[in-house]
């Protein structure tokens, strides 16, 4: 998947899904490794409720922050089914 804003020539995201799976510990944000992805979406609530239900779940609860100059950004981190850490946010810029 050619990743937006990048042109005909810009990275891509590869998703992918092997036959056979190994187990391996949770994964956690500040664990070595690919920590998480994040999306910008347009509303959190509604991409958690749909995270949820098809099998993700919640990390945390969503939070509101006010960046000076910014705007204000909504976000919340959540797990698929695989336990990948997903963090959701949607920004409403001044």
């Amino acid at each position: 998947m050619r990743l937006p804003g990048y042109g005909d020539f810009g990275p891509t995201l590869e998703i992918y899904q092997y036959t056979v799976n190994e187990d391996r510990p949770t994964p956690f944000a500040n664990r070595g490794g690919f920590g998480h992805i994040a999306f910008e979406v347009e509303d959190v609530p509604e991409i958690l409720e749909n995270v949820i239900k098809h099998g993700g779940s919640k990390l945390g609860k969503i939070s509101q922050n006010e960046v000076i100059g910014i705007g204000t950004i909504t976000v919340i981190y959540v797990r698929d089914p695989d336990g990948n850490i997903i963090e959701l946010q949607n920004w409403n810029r001044y």
